[in-house]
């Protein structure tokens, strides 16, 4: 049974990528799993539109005729705001434990929010990468970028090649209105909010360790970076590899506070890579890492009969910052946008519901007051050419890898 917009042999997974009322009306007939980005991933393209509704003994036709019906409704409503308003677009990736929930929240405030122009927005899930929008990125062209972009980590931000020259050009300025962060990360220790006030930042990925016990083996439990790095834990480190955003930051700030050889002995240690899916679960593998630097969000999912413990480190949690950048030409019509994104309702979905501190300064972030973070700083931001510095770690890491593999 098809029609012009989808086969109903089409995966749900590519189905509820192509249309966000796919994903909605899903959920809404009982595929609760799909909240979840993970699942949706894993179950989405394991089955077919068809086989799924049979699976639930949901009537075919009329699925898909309501599907069409709301991708049609939602397509008029496009063609009506184009001719009638000004377009704004809204892009980036936003962290997987709560894309669902801050998208829920996103278009409940659209629906019931006024807005002067029309709104086009494309969030995906961090998993998807941000390969997607290079291509548009390097074109050079202001008028073709995002008003709004909404990303956690480094590399893309400070790229030349990328974000970083349109940052060179004034391109973007803060414009959350929020004078003064969150206490967490405005005091004496420690200031995120840009001097230059063009990079804005909601919230902050904060990698912690996950130690097992049972593999310490008379060793010292690690309780800072400097401990990791030591000799004693040589082959015994879980990185996020994957994680490009967060494994990133690591890099870069042992680079800060260790220098090149505080990269060598971290790719010296490590024994592999995990997803953070796979770290929480480590103590059942045949070969299991001592210690797991992972997002802190994912050590609250370790069960307490485990052996895995999460340790907060003395020096500081590593922070991958989630930025919001918005073209200074346009912020006034931004500005609603722009305030959802920075309000207290979406730093507590990304406080409370994954783990990620808010900087709002209304938000608890529940996280102890004497837990510390590990921040770059603006100033070695300025003073370092920041791709080039993470292509220079990966290299002096993989170089110590290799060295491994050849033994």
């Amino acid at each position: 049974m098809n029609n012009k917009y989808f086969d109903t042999k089409d995966s749900l997974y590519d189905l509820t990528e192509k249309y966000k009322e796919a994903l909605e009306l899903l959920i809404s007939v009982g595929f609760d799993n799909l909240r979840d980005e993970n699942m949706r991933n894993a179950f989405g393209k394991s089955i077919s539109l068809e086989n799924a509704l049979q699976m639930k003994k949901i009537n075919l036709e009329s699925f898909v005729g309501e599907l069409v019906e709301r991708i049609e409704r939602n397509e008029a409503n496009l063609i009506d705001d184009s001719e009638e308003k000004e377009r704004i677009k809204i892009s980036g990736v936003l962290p997987c434990p709560v894309k669902v929930p801050l998208m829920e929240a996103f278009e409940e405030w659209m629906e019931k929010t006024n807005m002067d122009v029309a709104v086009d927005y494309e969030l995906k899930a961090a998993s998807m990468g941000v390969d997607w929008l290079e291509d548009v990125l390097k074109t050079g062209k202001v008028d073709e970028i995002p008003d709004v972009f909404i990303s956690a980590g480094f590399d893309i931000f400070f790229d030349k090649k990328l974000f970083g020259k349109y940052k060179e050009d004034g391109v973007f300025t803060d414009i959350t209105g929020i004078e003064s962060y969150n206490e967490d990360f405005n005091n004496d220790e420690i200031s995120l909010r840009d001097p230059d006030n063009q990079y804005s930042i909601i919230g902050l990925v904060p990698a912690i360790f996950l130690v097992n016990r049972d593999e310490l083996k008379g060793r010292k439990r690690p309780e800072t970076w400097e401990d990791v790095l030591g000799e004693e834990f040589e082959r015994s480190i879980s990185l996020p590899v994957g994680d490009f955003d967060l494994f990133n930051a690591i890099l870069l700030n042992i680079y800060k506070n260790f220098g090149e050889d505080g990269i060598k002995r971290l790719g010296r240690n490590m024994q592999k890579s995990m997803h953070p899916s796979e770290m929480i679960k480590s103590h059942t593998k045949i070969q299991k890492p001592t210690v797991t630097v992972m997002p802190y969000f994912f050590t609250w999912m370790v069960t307490e009969k485990s052996p895995l413990e999460a340790v907060w480190p003395k020096d500081g949690a590593i922070l991958s910052p989630i930025f919001m950048l918005s073209k200074k030409e346009k912020s006034e019509k931004l500005k609603p946008v722009v305030d959802f994104f920075a309000s207290v309702k979406v730093g507590e979905i990304l406080a409370h519901n994954g783990k990620f501190p808010s900087v709002n300064p209304k938000v608890d972030n529940m996280v102890p007051k004497e837990n510390k973070y590990m921040w770059l700083g603006w100033d070695f931001i300025k003073e370092n050419d920041i791709a080039a510095l993470i292509k220079k770690c990966e290299a002096i890491f993989n170089s110590e890898l290799k060295g491994e593999n050849d033994q």
